[in-house]
């Protein structure tokens, strides 16, 4: 009897060597922005996954959502199917506000704290969880101590 066989693949296959290392939040906010869709951060709220190994190189990006105008919904055992099925150490979220306003709302808090609970539970680092916005600028749950 034939089953689906269940298959994690890179798309762009860069090499190790050549993925950036992450040192701070703002090397994660560059490569975050860099990535997102200009034509769409201000239309709708996206979430997404920056997939680490031991050493905080960036082993890819992986959008979970994609929302309305000021929310998107966040299956955490879909992230985490994903997560471990890449064998990531580390992790550092993200998603997009498209008013612009930088600030962490409760949901947003919410969400940080259940993701951070897995974490701990599975022995990933949950690195940090980042807010952009269109023009690039960037929330640091880390920085500001949500985290």
């Amino acid at each position: 009897m034939k089953v689906n066989e269940i298959k994690l693949c890179y798309k762009d296959r860069i090499t190790i060597s050549n993925c950036p290392k992450i040192t701070c939040c703002q090397d994660a906010a560059n490569i975050y922005y860099s990535n997102w869709d200009k034509n769409e951060i201000q239309l709708q709220e996206s979430f997404k996954v920056m997939l680490l190994n031991n050493s905080n190189i960036v082993k890819g990006i992986c959008q979970i959502s994609t929302g309305g105008i000021n929310a998107t919904l966040v299956d955490i055992r879909i992230m985490f199917a994903l997560i471990l099925k890449s064998l990531s150490t580390a992790i550092i979220v993200c998603h997009n506000h498209p008013s612009g306003k930088l600030q962490a709302s409760q949901v947003d808090k919410k969400l940080t704290s259940k993701i951070q609970k897995a974490c701990d539970f599975l022995d990933i680092k949950l690195l940090d969880h980042l807010i952009i916005n269109s023009e690039g600028n960037y929330l640091s749950f880390a920085d500001e101590g949500i985290l």
